[in-house]
């Protein structure tokens, strides 16, 4: 290839590449606009298929309180904060706290296999298509969304959760008048 062909061929991949780039910051800057939705708004509904095949709803559980945490089974972050959202489920639940373990674009095989390791019993459901993840403007995970009685978004966190930051999240929305 002569000198000139090469600077030709650099050229057209840096273009290829500066678009690219471009592009991707076009797409943050309008996800980024249209944000997430905002604290004491209403949570937005969906519908999903939980683990074990039944069709459930956001909507279902109106008057619980309600932690939704976006996770896979392979990513660290997740697998260190199941044994606190686990054990907080034991520990409220019997006051109308619900967890939703919400499956990113998993198989059912590898989420059971994670649930069965983590020994969770809270429900899981499975975002295949990553539905969800969109509609709430999901980016890393693990992710939680902290959702009152009346259905509206109280908090939501990105990243791990450690048990006394949890718990702190959770006592204001299992007490509250």
């Amino acid at each position: 290839m002569s000198k000139q062909t090469r600077r030709w061929v650099r050229l057209i991949l840096l273009i290829i590449m500066l678009a690219l780039v471009g592009f991707t910051l076009y797409q943050a800057i309008v996800q980024k606009d249209q944000g997430k939705p905002e604290l004491g708004q209403q949570a937005p509904d969906f519908a999903l298929t939980s683990l074990d095949g039944k069709q459930v709803k956001l909507s279902d559980l109106h008057g619980k309180a309600v932690m939704i945490n976006f996770w896979g089974s392979w990513c660290e972050p997740c697998r260190t904060e199941m044994p606190a959202i686990q054990s907080m489920y034991e520990k409220y639940r019997k006051l109308g706290f619900v967890v939703i373990g919400i499956n990113i674009a998993e198989t059912d095989v590898a989420a059971a296999q994670f649930v069965k390791q983590y020994q969770l019993n809270f429900p899981i459901w499975m975002d295949r298509n990553r539905e969800v993840v969109r509609l709430y403007r999901i980016g890393p995970i693990p992710s939680s969304i902290f959702i009152d009685r009346s259905g509206k978004i109280i908090d939501s966190k990105d990243g791990p959760l450690v048990p006394s930051e949890l718990e702190k999240q959770i006592r204001p929305l299992v007490f509250e008048k």
